[in-house]
């Protein structure tokens, strides 16, 4: 072992045991326990734990739904049977986005749970994934009455929490299904049929609108177009 090398670890190991001698000095019999990571406090919008020195922990879908709570910020808890808030894998690559939860998602509490979820798993399963390989949730967490478009004051209420859900997770490409989910995170009134097929971006996240699995219940010609979107995204999954 060269000379410097020998007397730099030596010097180490002795700056070491002066350190553990001064600890015992002041009573202190072991070193102290790290903190748990569970134990930290959520990072503030802006910060990371690399840029706090590890002093706090990304938010987890799990920190946001127990936030969203028995959300009462809308006026949809009046007439809602359960809140959808997702379901899916929370470091899913692909995350897709409906409007809002029918009246079999607000039964169930789950996301495209009915006939048009039943054709969702479909594509997916024609993509090579599987509802557990992604996440899946809606802009809004309650179901409007008789199934109308959600309110403006009521997406400016959901809206932040799927937000924080996509910070959370961090998925490589977003899926917006149909007209109004699309038209709602792009802030556009193109028509769907226009917006889909093209790369648009949504929280510095690639979106990929299609149309929604229950149009393609009404209109099964378009499920020709939505496999075209679906080659893109696994294109661009594959790049990831």
């Amino acid at each position: 072992m060269p000379e410097n090398l020998q007397k730099e670890i030596s010097d180490t190991l002795q700056a070491v045991r002066s350190h553990f001698e001064y600890l015992r000095d002041l009573g202190e019999n072991a070193l102290p326990r790290p903190r748990a990571i569970e134990d930290l406090p959520v990072c503030s919008l802006g910060d990371s734990p690399e840029s706090t020195h590890g002093a706090c922990r990304p938010e987890t879908l799990e920190d946001i739904r127990r936030d969203l709570g028995d959300c009462c910020r809308c006026g949809l808890e009046k007439t809602r049977r359960n809140l959808v808030f997702g379901v899916g894998n929370p470091d899913a690559s692909l995350v897709l986005v409906g409007e809002a939860p029918g009246s079999e998602e607000d039964r169930r509490g789950e996301p495209f749970v009915g006939e048009a979820g039943q054709l969702l798993d479909r594509i997916l399963q024609a993509m090579r994934l599987a509802r557990a390989d992604v996440y899946i949730c809606n802009l809004l967490k309650c179901r409007p009455p008789q199934n109308r478009d959600p309110l403006p004051a009521e997406i400016a209420s959901c809206e932040p929490f799927l937000i924080r859900q996509l910070m959370a997770i961090r998925p490589q490409v977003i899926v917006a299904l149909g007209r109004f989910a699309a038209q709602s995170l792009l802030r556009s009134k193109t028509p769907i049929s226009r917006l889909r097929g093209t790369w648009h971006s949504y929280q510095g996240i690639p979106l990929m609108p299609t149309f929604h699995p229950a149009y393609l219940l009404r209109n099964p010609a378009g499920k020709h177009e939505v496999w075209e979107d679906m080659k893109q995204v696994m294109e661009q999954l594959e790049r990831g």
